[in-house]
């Protein structure tokens, strides 16, 4: 089985020239195919993952499996083996790649994650690019960029929950926005997050019709899963500090309060990293 994800070599050389091999991750775990998709919910738990890249007998790339696949299994005990619910990525990059231009593709595709292979030619599995690399790359730079407020990057159109919301029709609506983590807000306040690795910890994400015993089970509010504990920024924080907070803290985006701790905003991970390209 090959990945029929898009491999695009580049050599054009610039001033900036950087290769996918110079900032990319290659200690990220992976998983066979037959291997059981419960096991993949535990490493993705357990090593605060967003995806996994999936490998054949070969360690060849095959596939990948990310938080929002797991979180379709139905059963807490289910058998399902990983190969019966991973995907084929849209994009996958090469070590001697054009760092610059995998970003693009990234970007594009709205991927923060990409797993690498060798070359075009051979697909062997050998890690992972991930959005934080080339955050952590810039941060190396005394670039004025950063210097510039989280007001001219964040956005402002914005898709909230209350605590007193459903889980399941909370993670429904992520679903079809595409999105990993949510702001709770009473009467505008921002009062907590609620994210897919909370969902994920919890074992709430699984749909309210079909509990471990196949029963009805009562949908949970978001107030029993969602984090209160949030960092934030204000409009004029700069994006270095926005930077600097989501690496440090291993989170992927930061809600943007005014000084009545209202919700005007929010910037993540890719943000920041459209200031590159």
């Amino acid at each position: 089985m090959r990945t029929a994800a898009l491999i695009v070599e580049v050599n054009t050389k610039r001033a900036d020239y950087l290769l996918v091999k110079e900032i990319m991750n290659h200690s990220y775990p992976s998983l066979y195919t037959d291997e059981l998709a419960t096991k993949a919910r535990a490493i993705l738990r357990d090593q605060n993952l967003r995806v996994l890249p999936i490998i054949d007998d070969e360690r060849r790339l095959v596939g990948t499996l990310s938080r929002r696949n797991i979180m379709t299994i139905t059963s807490s005990v289910s058998p399902m083996r990983i190969k019966g619910i991973m995907t084929t990525p849209p994009f996958v990059a090469t070590m001697e790649m054009d760092a610059l231009q995998a970003l693009r593709e990234m970007n594009r595709l709205d991927k923060w994650y990409v797993a690498v292979v060798k070359s075009s030619q051979n697909k062997s599995y050998v890690g992972m690019l991930e959005l934080e690399n080339f955050i952590a790359a810039f941060l190396k730079k005394d670039s004025q960029k950063l210097s510039r407020p989280v007001l001219e990057i964040m956005s402002s159109e914005l898709v909230t929950c209350s605590p007193e919301d459903e889980i399941d029709n909370v993670w429904r609506r992520m679903q079809d926005r595409k999105l990993s983590g949510c702001p709770v807000v009473r009467k505008r306040r921002l009062v907590g997050i609620i994210t897919q690795a909370n969902m994920l910890n919890s074992g709430s994400f699984f749909p309210a019709f079909e509990s471990k015993k196949g029963r009805f089970k009562k949908s949970s509010k978001i107030s029993a899963v969602m984090k209160t504990s949030v960092f934030s920024l204000k409009p004029t924080s700069t994006i270095r500090e926005a930077a600097e907070l989501l690496l440090e803290k291993n989170i992927g985006r930061l809600p943007v309060v005014d000084e009545k701790g209202e919700l005007v905003g929010i910037v993540d991970r890719e943000d920041i990293t459209k200031l590159l390209v």
